[in-house]
């Protein structure tokens, strides 16, 4: 989970702060240094970790903490308003042009994941009423075109070449003008991988820039590389100037220190984060939903907006209606299961809902995708009857079930009894006093 190694021991901290009821001085100078420390060994810039602990300093030392009734309280909003400002206070949204197209540059380093991201940009656009062209501008990486092309099918969005031999500039050019013949409203120009101390692979972006005038230079940078991340986004915006930053891999990224760092040291915010290997896993990136998930407040929104996103309104409708009138079937469990596998990992879920990421038992908690890919299969290894009516299922019905799943009859049985349990569980929830008998009987 991104950022779990500092919102750990954040976490701890002021765990220890919320039980005192008077704070002196030395009780929270004690929990700066412990901040201090869990920001350094998240390998934040030291000179951000040295403005952001004397900027808590300075308020919670003051009456506003010392006076509160809950001063453990007092501090922690104080750390979390910081902290938002810290990431970048508001959500930095893409500019777009007044007159269509808005041409957005992807730039960066090698390996970065800018092909990837370009396809994860242009479905994020897509999904939210856009008609984006991705056009594709790498000339030097082998195969990079017939990368970019796969992802634009992927994303079901047209990509744009004309080969490996013209400029990229050309290129680019050719791509906005075809956006404007095709009534497409949005641009994203897919370039190559470069140092930033390469002079004349950064004078090519400085003139695809002159030549295009893009809307948005985005640099991506993998948040995993850390410092280094920080320093590759300083040089990149004063060498080309950059408008914000796409942060890949911050999934993986259990320290923050680049997406803690960036904004402070380059005043350029994260517009993006990618959160997953999947094409659906772009995000805008909100500061106040990091900065509370960091100090496990939750991020309900972001859940809320992932559920909305993977479940059908229609359908949800439809399932609430067969709780109730117990028609709650195996092909509907297996649906439901798809569907949350689809918001992402479940630790990322659990780390949104304010209190779960403390929670011991769900410390660490993974679904075990093998385990899910067998339920899968022997549901699909039934009939349809059977689906809908498991009471029919006999002994020689199992054995088949177990063989064309490839499973055994141990698994299938262990598959029924807990779909019989779920189902009574799905009836306790459906009504009003059945909340607190409730528990899910999967261990994942």
């Amino acid at each position: 989970m991104a950022f779990s190694g500092l919102a750990e021991k954040l976490q701890a901290t002021f765990k220890r702060l919320r039980g005192k009821g008077k704070l002196t001085e030395k009780d929270v100078t004690d929990a700066l240094r412990e901040v201090r420390l869990a920001l350094l060994e998240a390998d934040v810039n030291h000179r951000v970790v040295r403005d952001f602990v004397a900027a808590i300093k300075e308020r919670a030392i003051g009456a506003e903490v010392m006076e509160s009734i809950t001063p453990g309280q007092q501090i922690i909003k104080i750390v979390h308003e910081e902290m938002i400002q810290l990431l970048g206070g508001t959500a930095g949204r893409l500019q777009m042009a007044s007159k269509p197209p808005t041409i957005i540059m992807l730039v960066g380093l090698q390996g970065a994941g800018k092909t990837t991201t370009a396809g994860k940009l242009a479905l994020h656009l897509r999904k939210n009423g856009r008609r984006p062209l991705l056009v594709a501008g790498d000339i030097y990486r082998p195969a990079a075109i017939d990368q970019l092309h796969v992802v634009g099918k992927q994303a079901e969005v047209p990509v744009f070449s004309m080969g490996d031999k013209l400029s990229p500039v050309h290129i680019a050019k050719a791509g906005v003008e075809q956006a404007r013949r095709d009534g497409r409203d949005v641009v994203i120009i897919d370039t190559a991988g470069r140092l930033h101390i390469d002079c004349e692979l950064m004078q090519e972006l400085t003139s695809i820039r002159e030549e295009i005038k893009p809307h948005e230079v985005l640099l991506v940078v993998d948040a995993m590389t850390g410092q280094d991340a920080v320093n590759v986004a300083n040089a990149f915006n004063e060498q080309l100037g950059i408008d914000g930053l796409i942060m890949t891999k911050l999934d993986g990224d259990t320290r923050g220190g680049a997406a803690l760092s960036v904004k402070a040291v380059t005043g350029k915010p994260i517009k993006f984060a990618a959160t997953g290997e999947k094409l659906d896993a772009l995000e805008v990136f909100h500061p106040d939903r990091m900065a509370s998930r960091i100090l496990g407040m939750g991020d309900v929104l972001s859940l809320i907006e992932k559920a909305q996103a993977a479940f059908d309104e229609q359908k949800a409708l439809e399932l609430s209606k067969k709780l109730r009138s117990a028609q709650f079937t195996l092909e509907d469990f297996l649906e439901q299961l798809q569907q949350v596998r689809n918001m992402g990992p479940l630790d990322q879920l659990l780390s949104m809902i304010p209190g779960m990421a403390q929670a011991k038992q769900f410390k660490d908690l993974q679904p075990d995708e093998k385990q899910l890919k067998q339920i899968e299969a022997i549901i699909y290894s039934m009939t349809p009857e059977e689906r809908q009516n498991p009471e029919i299922i006999t002994g020689s019905r199992r054995r088949r079930i177990a063989a064309g799943s490839g499973t055994s009859i141990q698994s299938v049985n262990r598959l029924l009894k807990q779909f019989e349990q779920t189902r009574k569980m799905m009836r306790q929830l459906s009504d009003k006093g059945g909340r607190r008998k409730a528990k899910f009987p999967f261990p994942f």
